[in-house]
């Protein structure tokens, strides 16, 4: 519905969805960015941790007209104040102070379509952390069978061999639920399937970063060892598009 609006979005263009609010980090419902039509739209309002936002050309932004429908815009990014910082993960992010500022009218009632975008990047964002808990895994089955104490790879150990089965079993459970999401895509089942991947996903790459740092040790913490940059990643991920306390609660709810 996006690429045939009036205002559609076009390619080669760098976009930055500005949603999140201080008071509305993940729920579309409670933004208060106003939009008035006067001379063209323009918008007031401020927009917190938005992803991409110091290198967008284009801000796509949700804000409620007169009548509290929720809409979507599309703001240059020079028309509007930026001020943006790195994530722990060194994603960059930004806030969005809008005032008066002139925008477009991409689409209006804008809500079912922008939640659909959202389920999406969500299931993208499981897809991506079941990636990265791939690849920490392998790196912590070499580093146990590398690194030797007593005269033996500590990956000799019981205890740190059952640790390191329970994580495999989670990393599976992530799989799983990642294949459902997807295969129900487009489906009216989506919305829930995309929901319950990113709570449980959530929860399983806060632990699986965790527990691969601890059977590390201090190296796994260091800048120039690369499982500090995943685990740094994947506990970002829980925090992106709804964490796991959201989702939860949108289950919960009925969506």
């Amino acid at each position: 519905s996006l690429l045939s609006a009036p205002e559609p979005l076009m390619e080669g263009t760098r976009y930055a969805l500005a949603g999140s609010e201080l008071d509305a980090p993940y729920d579309p419902d409670d933004i208060t960015t106003t939009a008035d039509e006067r001379d063209g739209w323009r918008l007031t309002g401020r927009k917190s941790v938005v992803y991409g936002a110091p290198t967008a050309e284009v801000l796509l932004v949700a804000a409620k007209g007169p009548d509290q429908v929720l809409s979507l815009f599309r703001v240059a990014a020079k028309d509007a104040e930026i001020i943006g910082y790195a994530m722990i993960d060194g994603g960059p992010a930004g806030e969005v102070f809008l005032e008066d500022t002139p925008a477009k009218l991409v689409t209006k009632d804008a809500g079912p379509a922008l939640q659909n975008a959202l389920d999406l990047g969500a299931l993208a964002l499981c897809a991506e952390a079941l990636g990265a808990m791939e690849i920490v895994q392998a790196t912590l089955i070499d580093y146990l069978n590398t690194r030797k104490q007593f005269g033996q790879p500590i990956g000799a150990f019981q205890v740190l061999q059952h640790r390191t089965i329970d994580l495999a079993i989670e990393i599976e459970q992530a799989r799983s639920i990642v294949i459902l999401a997807a295969s129900a895509e487009g489906g009216p089942e989506f919305p829930k399937r995309a929901a319950q991947a990113k709570h449980l996903v959530g929860k399983i790459a806060r632990q699986v970063s965790e527990e691969v740092i601890q059977m590390h040790g201090g190296i796994g913490l260091t800048w120039e060892y690369p499982l500090s940059h995943y685990a740094k990643r994947l506990v970002m991920i829980d925090h992106q598009l709804g964490d796991t306390d959201h989702h939860l609660e949108r289950l919960m709810n009925g969506l």
